[in-house]
């Protein structure tokens, strides 16, 4: 049975579980206290949230929330990063991070739509347009064939109705 602090803890994570559309793993060994701030200070100006849990917590967490597969993420100590809007945008922020900063960072893997990906899939995700970017070029490659057929349905009337004009302007001119 938990204590009434670890009791708190879980409802937050829980929380966090509940609202993340991404859960980033990374393992943080090695890293001073000011590299974590700015970690923490980057992460939070990309609109993600970093939280250090212990993993026995995570777990308890995530089989409440019916997300079990989200501590197979975990391994030693771990930092978990919570990204709550696009999943492209705190991948993109931490693979970003791990590329320029000198720290011994490395990213674990993470947590994406009820599936488990390996740290390779996280370079991936990030490289990925937005949902509205993705819409758009989808929208457009739609919409490209129908203005194209729609031209040309357009000029074959065109050119009937001038070969019917061709004609009457032949009949006026014969009479």
């Amino acid at each position: 049975m938990p204590t009434a602090r670890k009791e708190k803890i879980l409802s937050q994570l829980e929380d966090l579980i509940e609202r993340s559309t991404i859960t980033i793993s990374t393992n943080y060994r090695g890293m001073s206290v000011t590299d974590m701030m700015n970690l923490r200070r980057r992460m939070r100006e990309a609109g993600v949230e970093v939280h250090v849990i212990k993993n026995t917590l995570l777990r308890m967490a995530a089989e409440r929330r019916g997300r079990s597969d989200l501590s197979q993420i975990v391994d030693g100590p771990t930092a978990l990063i919570f990204g709550f809007s696009e999943p492209n945008q705190p991948a993109g922020a931490i693979t970003e991070y791990v590329r320029t900063s000198r720290t011994s960072l490395t990213v674990g893997g993470a947590y994406f739509d009820g599936q488990v990906l390996p740290a390779s899939g996280v370079a991936e995700l990030a490289v990925l347009p937005s949902r509205p970017q993705l819409v758009s070029l989808f929208m457009g490659a739609m919409q490209s064939p129908l203005a194209v057929f729609s031209g040309l349905i357009e000029a074959t009337l065109r050119e009937f109705a001038g070969l019917v004009e061709a004609r009457s302007g032949q009949l006026e001119a014969a009479e």
